[in-house]
């Protein structure tokens, strides 16, 4: 259980590099097309990029967030009634994790779907697919 455990943290630090990495070059595309735009030659399909790198971003950056529980919660209610936080909280985490799955499901069903169709964006063509099998493993990384 330990070696699976390690095995979905180094996944999980992986996957937050790649959220950085894509989040840093979101923020140069963004510097340059403004600078670029003021020149008179943006640069095309950047809507396009920034839209889908963000998408990245956060689906890559979920997995590492749960598990060291740095996402946002309020505990204003629970601080007053300590008998319910253990049931609560377990209730949450399986709740979370049968969402989980079933965004896995409906992602990978998306992606077959947009595979089939052919459906891509509109400016640079990038086939959706692929951003549709990413969050649908970014999704499952997040069940473990």
């Amino acid at each position: 259980m330990k070696r699976l455990l390690d095995s979905v943290l180094k996944v999980c630090k992986w996957m937050d590099g790649v959220a950085g990495t894509v989040l840093v070059f979101m923020m140069v595309l963004t510097v340059s097309d403004v600078i670029l735009r003021y020149l008179g030659r943006p640069i095309p399909g950047t809507y396009d990029l920034v839209s889908l790198g963000g998408l990245i971003v956060i689906g890559t950056a979920l997995p590492r967030t749960a598990w060291y529980r740095t996402h946002v919660s309020v505990d204003i209610l629970l601080e007053g009634y300590p008998p319910v936080r253990g049931p609560l909280r377990l209730f949450t985490r399986v709740f979370a994790l049968l969402l989980f799955i079933l965004f896995t499901w409906n992602l990978t069903d998306i992606g077959r779907s947009f595979l089939r169709t052919g459906e891509t964006t509109l400016t640079l063509f990038i086939p959706l697919y692929l951003l549709a099998f990413v969050l649908a493993v970014c999704c499952l990384v997040e069940c473990f």
